[in-house]
């Protein structure tokens, strides 16, 4: 299995368009949360479309936002678009892309804390190696400064 990443986009925002004028923008945005015909059958050919047809006459959604005529038999195109989805999406796949990223992360930061404690040693044996080179240079210095000094005795 080839390992390929994605990276993720972040969520697009809605801009404003200094263009634009608010007298040039609509007033009123119609709503299409029901409509009044029956889920498509399986063997009709608007099976195979999840947007009902702006043609037929069982489009109920109005320009003036009016859900009135719907009956009681509308279909809510919002849940039948999460239906489809559900359905159009397999989760396993997704499932075990994050059950690997959540055993990565735990790897990941068992490595950082291992790295950490490495680097604390180090510093520790670094402080120690350069007091055992302070004392060591200490001691040259007190051995020079005897042979100097037992030079100008026996001179």
């Amino acid at each position: 299995m080839p390992s390929t990443m994605y990276a993720r986009s972040p969520p697009a925002l809605p801009l404003s368009v200094p263009g634009k004028s608010p007298q040039n923008l609509p007033m009123h945005q119609p709503s299409y949360n029901r409509v009044a015909a029956s889920p498509p059958q399986a063997g009709s050919s608007a099976a195979s479309s999840a947007v009902p047809s702006l043609t037929s006459g069982s489009y109920a959604g109005s320009s003036a936002g009016d859900d009135s005529n719907v009956g009681t038999s509308g279909v809510d195109l919002v849940e039948l678009m999460n239906d489809r989805l559900s359905n159009a999406v397999d989760p396993i796949p997704l499932d075990r892309s994050l059950a690997r990223q959540a055993q990565t992360s735990g790897a990941l930061n068992a490595k950082q804390q291992e790295l950490l404690e490495l680097q604390a040693l180090a510093q520790r044996r670094l402080k120690g190696a350069r007091s055992n080179f302070a004392d060591g240079m200490k001691a040259a210095k007190e051995v020079k400064r005897d042979l100097d000094w037992t030079q100008k005795r026996v001179s």
